[in-house]
């Protein structure tokens, strides 16, 4: 039972984001910016954001050559330009908040490897770097066929290689940890271990909320829901599917001949350098209906793929060690565009990021904020 004091302090908020990742954070500090006086409260339903914030392999990047050309084809050139300047401008928008060494970015470039079967896209460069030219000024992709042996890749296989120099690597954790001092320095109240059970309208939003086993209701004059794949939970006939995605990380490998951000079939595998380790992430296309899931586990068969492609592929030749495996959940759709939607006067919601969160989080947060008035 709440005291008078809980209840006079605790219960009633200008405005609520359920979901601390960087979708959240950056909506409750957009909405700060835009009302500094208003009270804003962000609850998380675990000790830290669980989904996919923390989870990814922090690529700071806007989508790959074959990426981009399966865009166009299944969106349209408009559309999908449309998405590219969502996600660049949410990047620009990241770094300028937090500064880059807040976020550890640097800025290595992108690249793609391209097999056999995948060389008749090259024919396709100069096509998508016109489509870009309204967003980059000058040639976005160029071969880098010299640069398949310089990093030690197989040749055999890697056939050809497409160089993007707007491409960045970041710390997510850093990331998320420096968006969290700077909600806090604004002001803005987060609740960790905080779970949303439900959300009822009346003349407010009363927000059900469960902690250490005991129900709160609080109540706000609007909410913003930024809780991506688990937004099904709250409203079930979203049209997303959550995406498990498994990541690992190398033990530090000597004399390592590579940096940058690293793409492979259409994004569906990437990898990175964190210093002198590689950060390796994908598989989940050949175990499509396991990973459609929001359980946060293991998937060995899609670990061994991985294992495969760094012996094969990435690093042939080479001696390494798995040092850590982890899993993290996205959302998908029937294309890569995000649901950003009002529900209703006091609610409104911001999900299925794609995988391209990093990329996104910061334009949807602010773009959200500027929904809710």
């Amino acid at each position: 039972m709440l005291s008078f004091w809980e209840k006079r302090s605790f219960t009633r908020y200008d405005r609520v984001v359920i979901g601390s990742g960087i979708v959240g954070l950056s909506t409750a500090i957009s909405l700060k910016e835009r009302h500094p006086k208003a009270s804003v409260l962000v609850l998380e339903r675990g000790l830290i954001p669980t989904g996919a914030s923390t989870k990814n392999a922090g690529f700071a990047c806007f989508g790959s050559l074959t990426e981009l050309l399966e865009d166009t084809r299944l969106m349209g050139e408009e559309d999908a330009l449309h998405l590219v300047r969502s996600r660049w401008e949410g990047l620009r928008k990241l770094r300028d908040r937090l500064g880059d060494d807040a976020i550890d970015y640097q800025n290595h470039g992108g690249y793609e490897l391209l097999f056999e079967k995948e060389l008749a896209c090259l024919d396709q460069i100069d096509t998508i770097n016109r489509w870009l030219t309204p967003l980059f000024p000058s040639p976005v992709f160029q071969t880098r066929n010299d640069r398949v042996r310089a990093f030690g890749f197989n040749p055999q296989v890697v056939r050809s290689m497409v160089f993007n120099p707007h491409e960045g690597q970041i710390d997510t954790g850093k990331m998320m940890r420096s968006l969290l001092q700077l909600a806090r320095e604004m002001g803005i109240e987060i609740r960790t271990g905080a779970e949303v059970l439900s959300l009822q309208e009346h003349s407010e939003v009363d927000i059900t909320v469960r902690s250490n086993g005991h129900d709160w209701s609080i109540s706000a004059g609007q909410v913003a829901v930024c809780t991506n794949a688990f937004t099904l939970a709250l409203f079930p006939g979203l049209p997303l599917d959550p995406g498990r995605g498994i990541v690992l990380v190398t033990k530090p490998i000597k004399d390592l001949k590579f940096k940058g951000t690293f793409h492979i079939e259409q994004g569906y595998y990437y990898f990175r350098n964190f210093n002198d380790r590689v950060i390796f992430g994908g598989g989940r296309n050949l175990f499509r209906e396991q990973e459609t899931t929001t359980r946060i586990e293991i998937n060995e068969q899609v670990v061994n793929v991985l294992k495969q492609k760094l012996d094969d592929i990435i690093l042939p030749g080479s001696f390494y060690e798995i040092d850590h495996a982890w899993a993290g959940i996205m959302a998908f759709g029937k294309d890569k565009q995000p649901i950003l939607k009002k529900h209703s006067d006091k609610i409104f919601l911001a999900a299925r990021l794609g995988g391209m969160g990093v990329a996104i989080g910061s334009n949807l947060g602010e773009q959200i904020a500027g929904m809710m008035g």
